[in-house]
């Protein structure tokens, strides 16, 4: 067995930037045709033309994860486009952070929305292919926010435990079915997310960490593509910590 995905078809959410971008171009340069998913529509389009031009095979789609009927007929789209879905990461994702005593319902409700919601109504659209499939890999990407917590992040921490909840669950139901089911929970990553946080902010939370220095993008796809492959055919239900042991 190798890391090797030729001839699988993957959907990667959040694929425009970040981590979902790094997890899209690992895809891509092990075999696998990639849908490059993303809200902003530039961003998909240029990730998918950086490995369509280094003779891999990604499609570039616009959507909203927070709408249902929308990735209903997106995934559907996908499935003609490529011939189907094997993989799927549900890796979009956003903050609206603020102590709970000034966070607003719009602040709660959208990061659910996003986050949780975003995850679910992806797993539907695909749910019944990969069941007919009887293969596949559904690789939720989490938090570690999602099991210790954080002040300021109450909705972000509740769609991150959601997810972990909701990964569990699908797990034990697309089993008999040959589809594993797994969580990545990354900590302190070096992305536009969490350069937005204050000099000292960063300081406090690398202190924090065993290894003493944030976590990349590749850190997270490393880990990503090995779910993803058949070496990880005897895992599913599991929530991986991709966190420099930032909590143990």
């Amino acid at each position: 067995m190798e890391l090797n995905l030729a001839g699988k078809r993957a959907v990667v959410t959040g694929a425009g930037s970040g981590i979902g971008r790094e997890i899209a171009t690992r895809f891509s340069g092990v075999g696998a045709a990639v849908a490059v998913c993303d809200v902003v529509k530039d961003a998909a389009d240029k990730v998918a033309a950086d490995l369509s031009g280094k003779g891999g095979r990604a499609e570039a789609y616009a959507v909203d994860v927070s709408d249902f009927a929308a990735v209903q007929q997106l995934c559907e789209r996908i499935a003609a486009d490529l011939g189907g879905i094997d993989i799927l990461v549900n890796n979009a994702g956003i903050t609206r952070d603020n102590l709970l005593l000034r966070m607003t319902e719009a602040e709660f409700d959208r990061v659910i929305a996003v986050n949780l919601k975003g995850t679910f109504n992806f797993t539907k659209a695909c749910f019944r292919g990969l069941m007919k499939n009887r293969w596949g890999r559904i690789i939720n990407i989490a938090s570690v926010i999602g099991q210790m917590g954080n002040a300021g992040q109450a909705n972000y921490a509740a769609a991150k435990a959601g997810i972990i909840g909701l990964t569990k669950s699908t797990a034990r139901e697309l089993a008999s079915r040959n589809v594993t089911v797994n969580a990545i929970a990354p900590g302190y990553i070096a992305t536009a997310m969490t350069e937005k946080l204050d000099t000292a902010a960063r300081e406090a939370y690398i202190a924090a960490i065993p290894l003493k220095r944030a976590g990349t993008p590749a850190d997270v796809a490393d880990v990503c593509l090995f779910l993803a492959s058949d070496l990880a055919s005897y895992v599913t239900g599991q929530v991986l910590r991709v966190d420099g042991g930032l909590l143990m």
